[in-house]
């Protein structure tokens, strides 16, 4: 079992509020439609089937101003690092690209995050140093029509043991592999409470 120490929350919602003026129109917090969130048993696109394991992460698309008007992230959305780290692998997904970073050894764990569906900005690659709230990527476009999912961001985390091969990360691994302990992602990017249910903007993706 993979030690878990304390974590403590990042900035990483403040830093991609301010970075894309999201303050401007009002944030106030996330807004999930069903499957969107950590664990989820169900798709959120597409025939909104079941998944074939619980979602491994967080899909970032959705939020709320203070008007209470849900508004979307799109492909100019610039993505911070969740905190201080090191880039350690950069592979192609099945929408844009996926970055890995490690934040470090904590005892006997490693906090490893992984942020799919990107552009990575030039330079970002394997052995780049990143320190929390710099921007590492933007949201990707989806340029295959046949492809029928909204442009959004993934997020995964998860403690590691130390021995963890960074060659082996990937999307297959980071939810099977015995060596990671994934957390929910919404638990350390705050952002306010969640608000998830069966909303008219759900039906349109």
């Amino acid at each position: 079992m993979v030690q878990k120490p304390p974590l403590k929350r990042s900035q990483f919602t403040d830093f991609i509020v301010s970075e894309n003026t999201l303050d401007r129109c009002g944030f106030t917090k996330w807004v999930f439609c069903p499957g969107m969130l950590f664990g989820s048993g169900q798709k959120w696109w597409g025939d909104r089937g079941k998944r074939n394991s619980g979602h491994e992460g967080l899909d970032l698309l959705f939020y709320m101003n203070n008007d209470g008007q849900v508004l979307r992230l799109d492909e100019k959305t610039k993505i911070p690092a969740i905190y201080d780290g090191t880039v350690v692998r950069v592979i192609d997904d099945f929408l844009g690209r996926s970055i890995f970073i490690d934040h470090g050894l904590q005892g006997n764990s490693g906090l490893i995050t992984a942020l799919g569906h990107t552009r990575p900005l030039k330079g970002i690659e394997a052995g780049s140093k990143v320190k929390e709230g710099d921007i590492i990527a933007i949201i990707a476009e989806i340029s295959d029509p046949k492809i029928k999912i909204a442009p959004h961001l993934h997020i995964t985390a998860g403690w590691t043991s130390g021995d963890l091969p960074y060659e082996t990360l990937d999307w297959e691994t980071i939810g099977t592999s015995e060596m990671i302990s994934l957390i929910d992602p919404l638990d350390i990017i705050g952002g306010g409470s969640p608000l998830e249910g069966s909303l008219p903007f759900c039906r349109d993706l």
